[in-house]
């Protein structure tokens, strides 16, 4: 009898975590459109090790709107991958802003997109955001609340609550809707970083959220502004190699195809 109780409690919870999570993120993807964006977009990209994903997106506010994987069940891809999709999508929702940041001589005036990808030679020793994955930690209690089974379904237990994170490698990708408007983000995991970060551009362009044409960032490419940038080079004094720009990623991999990208939308 007391086990019974306790399913109906967990389930309950559950119930009331999606419903939480439907009424903060109605404007966005829900749980069907993410799982038909992330397989369609697995099954597309060629590039790293082939592997099933996760991905999770957030709203504005870091609100997780849902949780999804690519393969048959839960332990088809990696499981520890479920949290780090979190992590990317928290993270690039965290550091991208639309033209609304700009007021009285301050901010953006055509945004600024940041993808998970950009941040890592800023974090390694010596660079400018040094500490930044330190900040910001996992909710650990909405990362690991049971049940296990429910992990990637309509009912995942992360949906309705801020997961927290901070992660400095390719997956993680603010979500922009019409009018060059941020609405959030996603963040995909499970394979290399590469190609986590060009499955998340699949995902966000089959979901039609990448309307950031003209939106700033530091790829150097008009057509994709927050795309993966490869200018590291190695230091010949020992230790992290040197990005020429300050935003640039290691390769992986079979890392390929990330310059033919989709363009970005208007």
């Amino acid at each position: 009898m007391k086990l019974c109780v306790l399913k109906a409690c967990t389930l309950l919870m559950a119930l009331t975590c999606a419903v939480q999570g439907s009424a903060a993120c109605k404007d966005l993807p829900d749980f069907s459109a993410l799982k038909a964006a992330l397989v369609a977009a697995t099954s597309t990209e060629t590039s790293g090790l082939n592997n099933h994903m996760w991905a999770t997106i957030v709203d504005r506010d870091g609100i997780v709107c849902a949780v999804a994987f690519s393969g048959v069940d839960r332990g088809a891809q990696w499981p520890g991958s479920r949290v780090i999709s979190a992590q990317k999508a928290n993270t690039a929702n965290s550091f991208s802003l639309d033209a609304s940041s700009s007021s009285n001589g301050s901010g953006q005036p055509n945004g600024l997109a940041l993808s998970t990808a950009n941040l890592y030679s800023a974090v390694q020793p010596g660079g400018s955001l040094f500490g930044l994955q330190e900040s910001n930690p996992v909710d650990t209690g909405a990362a690991y609340r049971a049940p296990s089974t429910a992990f990637g379904t309509v009912l995942d237990p992360l949906v309705g609550n801020k997961i927290g994170g901070i992660n400095v490698f390719g997956g993680g990708l603010a979500l922009y809707g019409p009018g060059k408007k941020i609405v959030g983000a996603v963040g995909v995991s499970g394979d290399t970083s590469c190609a986590d970060h060009n499955i998340a551009w699949r995902v966000r362009n089959n979901l039609g959220l990448d309307h950031l044409s003209g939106v700033g960032g530091v790829s150097g490419d008009p057509a994709r502004p927050d795309n993966i940038v490869f200018d590291i080079t190695a230091n010949h004094f020992g230790g992290t190699g040197i990005s020429a720009g300050g935003f640039g990623h290691p390769s992986c991999i079979n890392t390929s195809g990330s310059s033919t990208l989709p363009a970005v939308q208007p």
